[in-house]
């Protein structure tokens, strides 16, 4: 079986992620996608995160009766900050039958070079990247590429926990499990 890995923050998960997942289904090779939770991702300042077991039900909300779509918390059991290639190797020992490709936007493409072993990232997996408005790929590092152009939403976290902080509605930003569950919380309105 094919997985895609996508990882991510998911700080709250929201549509324009389930749209980007559910068009690399539709359009690669890919049989189901796993939503790999970052409790901490080492690019990313920590201070705005929610708890990543919240942020895991939220996923779990999020993708609730999609066989094709699965939440993953296989980076809360690894050493934190959380490295793409050390939970591709764990995976890959966990699950040697399985073919894992990482799903990402081009604008994290572009900074593959800063990551952790970043040259055995790209000799030993495959990338399905969607693009970002103003991140074109013009370095491939030699990896094994598909380029998507999935359909883009202007909807980022940070302006998600804002609307929350200020009783606005996330309505049709993120999935209705999802909007009832976080503005029922206390959740991003400190």
């Amino acid at each position: 079986m094919h997985i895609g890995l996508y990882f991510g923050s998911f700080n709250p998960i929201h549509t324009g992620h389930l749209i980007v997942a559910n068009y690399v289904i539709e359009h690669s090779d890919i049989d189901k996608i796993w939503f790999v939770l970052s409790p901490h991702n080492p690019l990313k300042d920590s201070h705005s995160l929610l708890n990543e077991y919240d942020r895991l039900h939220l996923v779990n909300l999020a993708i609730e009766g999609n066989p094709g779509f699965r939440a993953s918390n296989v980076e809360f059991h690894l050493p934190k900050p959380s490295y793409t290639i050390d939970t591709l190797t764990y995976l890959t020992e966990k699950f040697p039958l399985e073919r894992f490709s990482v799903i990402m936007g081009s604008d994290s493409f572009q900074n593959i070079h800063r990551w952790k072993n970043y040259e055995a990232l790209i000799k030993q997996y495959s990338f399905i990247i969607y693009m970002r408005p103003g991140f074109e790929i013009t370095e491939t590092y030699g990896a094994d590429i598909k380029v998507l152009d999935a359909p883009q939403l202007q909807i980022s976290a940070t302006y998600i926990r804002e609307q929350l902080k200020q009783k606005k509605s996330i309505k049709y930003i993120v999935p209705d499990a999802v909007q009832e569950y976080l503005e029922g919380s206390r959740y991003y309105k400190k």
